[in-house]
């Protein structure tokens, strides 16, 4: 945003970090002591923490589309050359389905030596209904949509990214009338802003009472029976994250991968506690843009594109989940399945809502098309919020790497802010400063 800002995002840093130990040491301490009492659990954890923490996630969800959608808008009419976004989509869609590509492939090459799935304690079937994924032409069909004002009220997010950037390219090339129209949505779009920092003041207290209710209800005997995937989940998870984006920065950008890592802890920690890549959407537009320097006309494209195809985590919870299940059941995966289970996790990501547990429904379509049963994901379903969490907060860590590599290849980039000598505002890209 502009000067008019006072938005500090080392002290938000900070209060979420507090809020995460705080709500995850309150939420034990119930858990070991009167978690049981009827009163607490119907007053203090079903009541006053989930009322709250459900509150603070349907704030962000509701920022999700408007926001979506103004900034792209925005973004696109305010590109001089429209050439210039085929660009960069074409850069930030290869980079995201390059990721998740070696994100599966890690987590099969990880599970197949680990094995986690050899000698697993049973542990009872939970029945789950998962609902069918589209065919990927159906994908691409469904990505132009029928009705726009149906896809917004949907939450549908690559439709409105698809009409967003059509309508960002009609204001560009429509002259004095484009010209007010832009003006309008660029004024929204300060606006949309001004009230996600509203909802961000309450993040902390939010952040807590999610974080205190998942302590409170999780059994700890519910993660003996699958520690061992859980741990191989969380350590490839660490591994991707930490290895592949430093690698592709260093070698794409020449950035400093630690600079940028110490620059995500607030969203890293927003996408830890909502284990919702679409609803982080706010504070992952504001941190590439505010506090990794990526100028607004590539952040406003990639980051919700990012949420809506970006699944690295989720991919690699799937690849180690395939092989779990499949040693589970005492099934031998050929390397034609395991290739197959690639191909599908890297085309069941485009398309996929960045919501909660949407991981287990894409799950339920790798497992068909290797022949294993669906029930299987009843093993893991104890364990899959913390793993959700987790794996959410990868995802949103490739959307800012994305973001930062596509913005410093197309010139969007700026050093000061990245470096920190700038408060977050106003994005004045390369090219501007060289002109």
């Amino acid at each position: 945003m502009s000067d008019e800002s006072s938005f500090d995002h080392r002290k938000l840093s900070n209060r979420i970090l507090m809020a995460l130990v705080a709500g995850l040491v309150f939420g034990v301490a119930l858990n070991l002591t009167i978690a049981d009492l009827p009163w607490v659990r119907t007053f203090v954890i079903d009541g006053a923490l989930t009322v709250v923490g459900e509150v603070f996630v349907r704030l962000l969800s509701m920022l999700v589309v408007p926001l979506v959608f103004v900034s792209l808008i925005t973004g696109v009419s305010a590109l001089s050359d429209p050439a210039s976004l085929g660009r960069i989509g074409g850069k930030a869609v290869f980079l995201y389905m390059l990721t998740t590509g070696v994100a599966i492939s890690l987590a099969l090459i990880g599970a197949l030596i680990v094995q986690p799935g050899v000698g697993a304690s049973p542990v009872d079937q939970v029945a789950r209904e998962i609902s069918a994924q589209p065919s990927f032409g159906q994908v691409l069909i469904n990505m132009v949509p029928r009705n726009p004002v149906r896809a917004m009220a949907e939450g549908d997010m690559l439709p409105i990214i698809i009409f967003a950037i059509l309508i960002g390219l009609a204001v560009a090339m429509s002259g004095k009338a484009g010209e007010r129209v832009g003006g309008f949505f660029s004024d929204f779009n300060v606006v949309i802003m001004r009230l996600v920092e509203f909802v961000m003041l309450v993040a902390p207290i939010g952040v807590f009472a999610l974080i205190a209710v998942l302590g409170a209800t999780t059994g700890i005997s519910t993660f003996l029976g699958v520690l061992k995937y859980v741990i191989l989940v969380l350590v490839m998870l660490i591994v991707h994250a930490v290895m592949t984006y430093s690698l592709l920065l260093k070698f794409t950008t020449g950035l400093s991968p630690r600079a940028f890592f110490s620059k995500l802890r607030a969203v890293q920690a927003f996408a830890f506690s909502t284990a919702s890549s679409g609803a982080t959407i706010p504070v992952t537009l504001k941190t590439v843009e505010q506090r990794l320097g990526v100028g607004k006309s590539v952040a406003s494209f990639t980051v919700p594109l990012g949420a809506t195809i970006n699944m690295d985590g989720t991919a690699i919870m799937q690849g180690v989940a395939t092989i779990f299940i499949a040693q589970y059941f005492g099934v031998d995966l050929s390397f034609t399945q395991m290739l197959m289970v690639v191909l599908m996790v890297i085309m069941a990501s485009v398309g996929t809502a960045g919501v909660p547990g949407v991981g287990l429904v894409l799950l339920a379509g790798v497992l068909a098309s290797v022949g294993l049963p669906a029930e299987g994901i009843a093993l893991i379903l104890g364990v899959d919020r913390v793993l959700d969490m987790t794996r959410t907060a990868v995802n949103v860590t490739g959307d800012c790497a994305v973001s930062l590599i596509v913005a410093h290849s197309e010139g969007e980039f700026d050093q000061a802010v990245f470096d920190g000598s700038q408060p977050g505002g106003t994005v004045v890209t390369e090219a501007a400063a060289k002109s």
